[in-house]
């Protein structure tokens, strides 16, 4: 009764954010229902001014619904189709999570973007956009306005994405007749499920591929979104050390684990050991479901919590960043691809 007397205020102001936003992000899904929230979220905060009783809740909401939305997501991951697809795609994955990484640090340093927006901008340009932002944000102790201009970055990518990269494939001479190499590119290259889901089906109904290249596409961005778990459990070390280095500590294994990741690797584990003996990946789409949801409801918190204004006069440096790291992932997709020989 005391959670609910503290928090339900907030609480219920966040619903009220998150559910028109995620019904908005059904009929606009390249924008999708978290970047709605997100603006919904920090144009409610202009009048608000104060949050008052409404602070604890609206803070519950941002972080630990946002940890719930990580867990969740791990239902939606059959460990065996990802390691399966996994073979072929993974070298792109690999080097398109390191090409994005080496660029953010090394613009952090040249552009003085600070360290949190520039790791949470490359980890969302190179894992898989808000999701990999909303597993690494309570890891690195993002706060809210740093969240969101890193959402706000990855959104306008996305956007330019879905539109450009059927487009892209195209002029280079992608296979008209098999949705596998697009598909690949699509799942490596595209940061966000939704820009992943729009990029793909448009190549399929470029060339009449039925669901082939969104297929393919899909699976290969399940399988990056694995790589939530070694980067969380890397940066959670890095940002440890440091901060206790400061203060001449020693690093404990308890003070740097996220937690939240063991039960997401937990609900993937289930999942397919589930579906191996029978039951229909079907079973868990309310759970995904769910988690989309909650992240959508996190991001209706985080708007609330950040400046609009601020935001805006603070976005030149990290859109560079953004688009540096989008370019530099592209590019490093279509190379390995080309040198596998898949296109």
């Amino acid at each position: 009764m005391e959670f609910f007397k503290t928090n339900s205020r907030g609480i219920a102001l966040c619903l009220a954010i998150a559910v028109p936003a995620w019904i908005l992000g059904t009929f606009f899904p390249i924008v999708g229902g978290p970047v709605i929230a997100i603006l919904l979220g920090m144009l409610i905060a202009i009048p608000l001014k104060k949050q008052g009783r409404m602070a604890p809740g609206i803070k519950f909401t941002s972080k630990k619904v946002l940890q719930w939305a990580v867990v969740l997501l791990g239902f939606g991951l059959d460990l065996t189709v990802v390691l399966k697809t996994g073979k072929q795609s993974l070298p792109i994955i690999v080097c398109t999570i390191a090409v994005s990484l080496l660029i953010a640090f090394v613009l952090h340093k040249a552009l003085r973007i600070p360290s949190k927006i520039s790791t949470l901008v490359g980890v969302g340009s190179s894992i898989c956009g808000g999701s990999a932002i909303a597993a690494t944000a309570p890891v690195i102790d993002a706060d809210d306005e740093e969240v969101a201009q890193s959402i706000s970055v990855i959104f306008f990518f996305n956007v330019l994405a879905a539109i450009l990269f059927p487009i892209l494939g195209n002029l280079i001479g992608f296979s008209t007749t098999s949705g596998e190499a697009f598909g690949i590119f699509a799942g490596t290259a595209v940061n966000d499920t939704s820009s992943v889901t729009a990029a793909a089906a448009t190549w399929d109904s470029m060339w009449g591929l039925g669901t082939a290249t969104l297929d393919k596409a899909v699976t290969v961005k399940l399988t990056r979104t694995l790589a939530i778990i070694p980067i969380t459990l890397l940066l959670a070390f890095l940002y440890t050390r440091k901060g206790q280095k400061s203060q001449g500590k020693g690093v404990s294994l308890k003070s740097i684990f996220p937690f939240f990741i063991l039960y997401f690797i937990a609900a993937s584990l289930l999942t397919t050991v589930a579906v191996h003996f029978g039951v229909d990946a079907s079973v868990f789409s309310p759970i995904k479901t769910l988690s989309k949801f909650f992240i959508v409801l996190a991001m209706a918190a985080i708007g609330l919590n950040t400046d609009i204004v601020k935001l805006i006069k603070t976005g030149g440096a990290p859109l560079a960043l953004g688009a540096c790291c989008w370019v530099g992932i592209t590019g490093t997709s279509l190379l390995i691809q080309h040198v596998m020989g898949l296109w």
